[in-house]
């Protein structure tokens, strides 16, 4: 038994070191963070990859995987990825490498793919043994230069191989193709742009390094999506957004409307935002037409083939397009927001958020060092084939001594060293020469390399020592790219427009979203509410919880909006689309809104921003208050009338006519001047009638011409006119006289 069972040594100790734990977490999570971030899901600013991308576009290097090659395996793709670079798991790394091909997830993909990768729908993809795939152009820029010492290799991870820390990045692909992810702490997500425009910026950085984000946006005005659609934010929230590293861009679909004949029309949806799942958003639009969330809409179709054509019917040809549409941009993700933060690792280390002029300075420098060490790599190449061409000339100039040495010396080397004072390099080159290599021809060609080489290693030596020389190369290495991708070529041209969006009337839109049906609102005493189908004129026959009963009934429209008053003066305010149905007894307002316990309804009515209110409390104040004033966006509502316990809000009154009636429990009658009143948005009132005790009774609003009405009990009608009232005439805050004959017992104007 190979096994070792002794046991540890006897003296006491178990050799257990004591860890403080929150040191140990710490440590470790910290670790753990750091590697998420550098390792995993940030993407690095000079080559726009992370790890998982860059190590699929080396593996795709190293197995000759050219944009003009043969397509090979993608399961091939992934094991060499997973077997030499990448420990993780094989879906994950197909995934990455199928999001590479899709070219409605990337603007410019890196992967050019054979077989099913996957659809807008939002499809998979084909098993990796299904698939195939290459380089795309995209992919040889990103590599250029790579054999010729153009960035750091380090090891990987079992340290068998090396991986470059960076690609030479020849193409603007963090910008180009952007980027999102998720680590600890931080995220990044950055959209598409265009090429052909981040070239543009780029050589004017060149030229003006200090310019600024708004000069730049000239030259990106905003991202260019794979998916089309239109752009509608503002160009300054665009700067501020690009200035900040921060912000989003809302993006719209494209649609436009089909005529039909004979007035009709339907709208068609060719390109949707990006990152939508077509499916998702076709099943979306359906779940809102049957909940009826949607009443100008009538269908939803998806006739797309290659391309995407989403037919909207509307219920009539009456509806107004624009306004269907932005009810729908409202509830569905037709219009998306594309979130902008540049968190990216900058010089490859330092996670941080850069603004567009530094994410491409910072592309500008790495392009640059890139050039300076292809220009040395090439030098030192140059200089070595320099000394072998100055060895060969040698040997033909004295080809017969040459022959002879090694013909007659046990060992010629050394030998010719000595002779000719060369090196061992050189008398390798010359020991290894071919026979046929003899002719009167090759020593013209060795002397024209010789004169080439030597301009050459010139040019690169006077690059190398000249800044202004190095830009100039960089320019017109950027200048290539451009033509390659402009937007004059298919790839290139500008998918995503700018539009502002249509000026549309909120409530319009409001309105959209709501059937419109007649419905009767129903309130109890006990403050339970609900809403009947239909205009009912006979509430009578309505059921109550026990001890509860009617408080107040009235008929609405679902497209409504109704007020609600309370006794402490405050006001709330329901969408009649949102009320329980009928078949139960309602629910308590309590829950829709927040209304304090000692407080009750004092009514509900639909509310007209056309009309104003008299507010009246049980003490005799009162003021005007337009309805526009009350409503509230929140559950909280909205103070209107300040009264203290135990005077509350008593009532609530039209405007209407040029006259004030009000009566007091007293039985005393004051009509006023409705001038008198001011109107208020909030506030306690002024004094509508003096009292000695009790409170106001009732209030009413007339115009004196028709003189003052009302009813009794039995349901008799009486009118005063403008000569009759005289006597109680007065101003506002006066005690009034005891009410005329006949006016009812109840002190209400109506029975």
């Amino acid at each position: 038994m190979g096994q070792n069972l002794t046991p540890p040594p006897g003296d006491g100790g178990d050799h257990i070191l004591p860890v403080d734990l929150k040191a140990a977490l710490e440590e470790r999570y910290l670790s753990y963070a750091l590697s998420t971030i550098t390792q995993r899901a940030l993407p690095d600013v000079r080559d726009g990859l992370k790890p998982v991308h860059r190590r699929i576009i080396h593996a795709m290097s190293e197995m000759g995987i050219r944009p003009n090659s043969a397509f090979k395996k993608c399961a091939r793709i992934v094991g060499d990825v997973i077997g030499k670079f990448h420990p993780h798991g094989d879906q994950s790394v197909y995934d990455a490498l199928v999001r590479l091909a899709q070219d409605f997830s990337q603007r410019y993909p890196l992967v050019d793919g054979q077989g099913n990768f996957g659809n807008i729908d939002g499809d998979n993809a084909a098993a990796y043994r299904y698939t195939e795939a290459r380089m795309t152009d995209v992919t040889a820029l990103l590599l250029e230069g790579i054999e010729q010492d153009a960035v750091d290799f380090r090891p990987t991870y079992n340290e068998e191989d090396d991986e470059p820390v960076v690609l030479p990045g020849a193409f603007p692909n963090l910008l180009a193709n952007g980027s999102s992810g998720i680590a600890v702490g931080m995220a990044t997500s950055i959209p598409p742009h265009n090429a052909h425009e981040l070239c543009d910026a780029a050589l004017h950085l060149i030229k003006h390094p200090d310019a600024t984000v708004e000069k730049l946006v000239e030259f990106v005005p905003g991202p260019d999506l794979p998916t089309g659609g239109i752009i509608i934010d503002s160009r300054e929230s665009i700067i501020e957004s690009y200035k900040t590293g921060r912000g989003g861009f809302r993006v719209r679909a494209r649609w436009e409307t089909e005529d039909l004949g004979r007035g009709g029309y339907q709208i068609v949806v060719t390109e949707i935002p990006f990152q939508v799942q077509k499916s998702r958003l076709i099943e979306k639009i359906a779940e809102l037409l049957i909940a009826r969330k949607l009443p100008l809409l009538e269908d939803v179709r998806d006739e797309s083939a290659e391309d995407i054509r989403i037919v909207l019917v509307p219920k009539s040809r009456t509806v107004d397009a624009t306004l269907l549409m932005e009810s729908l941009f409202k509830l569905t993700e037709l219009e998306s927001r594309l979130p902008l933060n540049m968190n990216v690792l900058s010089m490859g280390r330092v996670p941080k958020v850069m603004a567009l002029n530094e994410v491409l300075v910072e592309w500008l420098a790495h392009r640059k060092d890139v050039l300076i060490r292809r220009s040395r790599f090439r030098l030192a190449a140059i200089d070595r084939r320099l000394e072998i061409l100055g060895g060969l000339l040698v040997a033909y100039l004295n080809i017969d001594e040459v022959i002879r040495i090694i013909r007659e010396e046990d060992e010629p080397k050394p030998v010719m060293m000595e002779r000719w004072s060369l090196t061992d390099i050189q008398v390798e080159a010359i020991l290894n020469m071919r026979l046929r290599a003899l002719r009167k021809l090759e020593e013209i060609e060795i002397r024209t390399e010789h004169d080439t080489l030597t301009k050459e290693k010139a040019d690169i030596e006077a690059l190398l020592a000249s800044d202004e020389k190095q830009w100039q190369t960089v320019a017109w290495e950027i200048q290539e790219v451009k033509k390659q991708f402009a937007k004059a070529t298919e790839l290139g041209r500008r998918r995503t427009q700018f539009a502002e969006a249509p000026e549309a009337d909120v409530e319009a839109i409001q309105q959209a979203m709501i059937e419109k049906e007649p419905i009767t609102v129903v309130v109890s005493q006990k403050g339970w509410i609900r809403a009947l189908k239909g205009h009912m004129s006979d509430t009578s026959g309505l059921t109550f919880k026990e001890g509860d009963g009617p408080k107040l009934a009235f008929p609405a429209q679902t497209t409504d909006k109704l007020l609600l008053v309370t006794t402490g003066g405050k006001a709330y305010t329901l969408g009649a689309d949102k009320l329980p149905g009928g078949r139960g007894h309602g629910e308590p307002v309590r829950i829709m809104v927040d209304m304090e316990n000692d407080q009750d309804i004092l009514t509900a009515f639909v509310h007209d921003p056309s009309r104003k209110l008299i507010l009246a409390s049980t003490a005799g104040n009162g003021f005007v208050v337009a309805e526009s004033e009350m409503v509230a966006n929140t559950r909280k509502g909205k103070q209107i009338m300040n009264v203290s316990m135990p005077d509350e809000a008593r009532l609530v009154v039209p405007v209407s006519g040029d006259h004030v009636a009000v009566v007091g429990e007293n039985r005393k009658l004051l009509v006023f001047p409705l001038a008198q009143l001011p109107e208020m948005t909030r506030g306690k009132g002024v004094r509508l009638q003096r009292y000695k005790d009790g409170g106001i009774s009732d209030v009413k609003c007339f115009a004196m011409a028709d003189g003052l009405s009302w009813e009794d009990s039995a349901g008799r009608s009486f009118t005063r006119s403008k000569d009759e009232l005289a006597e109680w005439m007065g101003d506002r805050a006066s005690a009034g006289r005891l009410v005329p004959k006949g006016f009812p017992r109840s002190g209400k104007f109506s029975g």
